[in-house]
């Protein structure tokens, strides 16, 4: 009896010590994964880190021997399909859209402005030659003379190509109708604000807030124009004479685009809707302004007819994203806190600067 005890106490320590040791390799292994997955973990970071710091200092070589720029490749626009296509073709339309003021002070999601972002968006249709057509959507009151000019004449480019067809959303007026105009097929919805033909220039005179509170403007200028529409001042006759022939011509060369785009006579259009109105879509209709009136999904299906291509992907660009904007933002030897106001608390246009504009958004 005493024997048979001993053995099973025996037996009872050995399976302790088994379990212990079973224990202890257990807790070794795990202590041993979480380490191996500590050391991938730390392994991928600096892999990362190097990688990182190998490309920012590529870009700061680059920059400092000058050839940064010629280097870069041409960026291109994410497509985002908005309606799918019939399997099989592999046709496209492609939708570009053109919304806020016309400036080229205003930066670019992937060129160096929103002028340059037309420019990049309207090559890359016209060099894709799956894209059969083009419907730009305009949602624009216009802006700077020269920009709405440039922006038009890409359109003409694209248009010699293949088929553009522009649709206007909420509002296309003045410098955002002179684009349109570059168009082949033009729709506007029917609520549209359109037209506003013309070109303003506006400053402000506050020689008398000066007056009343002690304030003197002295200049020193080389010719009589070159403080033309000092707010200091009241302007001379002989600079109103000035602005005023500067305006009309500028106002002929927009009213001569529309009267070629649209096929319509000069002298209709001076005495008629050429005088700065706003009209609505079904106005602009009525008027000729437009094709047509009807929805974004018209548009589409215009696209789809001047392209010959029924069963085409609808897609619209967007900006990439691209590493390049990361990496610059992590490499960046400043930093600043920015404080921005609400658009319509901030002045964007420039005081004496021409713009294809409604009256009601000039400075």
């Amino acid at each position: 009896m005493l024997k048979s005890s001993l053995r099973a106490i025996t037996m009872a320590q050995g399976n302790s010590l088994v379990r212990g040791s079973v224990l202890r390799k257990l807790s070794s292994v795990m202590a041993n994964r979480k380490l191996g997955c500590l050391s991938i973990f730390l392994f991928v970071a600096l892999c990362a880190s190097v990688f990182i710091n190998l490309i920012l200092a590529a870009t700061a070589f680059r920059r400092l021997s000058g050839n940064s720029r010629e280097e870069e490749p041409t960026p291109s626009f994410r497509e985002t399909i908005v309606q799918r296509g019939s399997r099989g073709s592999s046709d496209k339309i492609a939708v570009i859209a053109m919304r806020g003021l016309i400036s080229s002070s205003l930066t670019g999601s992937v060129g160096d402005s929103m002028v340059d972002d037309m420019r990049l968006a309207l090559q890359q249709a016209r060099d894709d030659d799956h894209v059969r057509a083009v419907v730009l959507e305009i949602d624009s009151p216009g802006g700077e003379v020269t920009a709405s000019d440039v922006i038009y004449n890409w359109v003409v480019k694209t248009r010699a190509k293949k088929p553009v067809v522009v649709y206007m959303d909420s509002l296309a007026a003045s410098g955002g109708y002179y684009v349109a105009c570059g168009g082949k097929y033009l729709m506007a919805n029917e609520t549209t604000i359109t037209g506003s033909i013309g070109v303003i220039i506006q400053t402000l005179n506050y020689e008398q807030l000066f007056n009343k509170i002690g304030l003197t403007s002295v200049v020193f200028k080389s010719g009589k124009f070159k403080d033309m529409l000092s707010g200091t001042r009241p302007v001379t006759p002989e600079e109103r004479e000035y602005i005023q022939s500067f305006v009309m011509k500028t106002y002929e060369k927009f009213l001569g685009i529309v009267a070629k785009e649209r096929n319509l006579p000069a002298d209709m259009l001076r005495n008629t809707v050429a005088d700065g109105r706003i009209l609505s879509g079904r106005d602009a209709l009525d008027h000729k302004l437009i094709d047509d009136v009807g929805q974004i999904e018209d548009a589409f299906a215009k696209a789809k007819q001047l392209g010959n291509a029924p069963g085409a992907t609808i897609v619209k660009y967007g900006p990439p994203f691209a590493f390049s904007r990361l990496f610059r933002a992590l490499g960046s030897t400043d930093s600043k806190i920015e404080l921005t106001l609400p658009k319509q608390l901030i002045p964007q246009l420039e005081s004496g600067r021409a713009y294809f504009l409604p009256s009601f958004y000039a400075p």
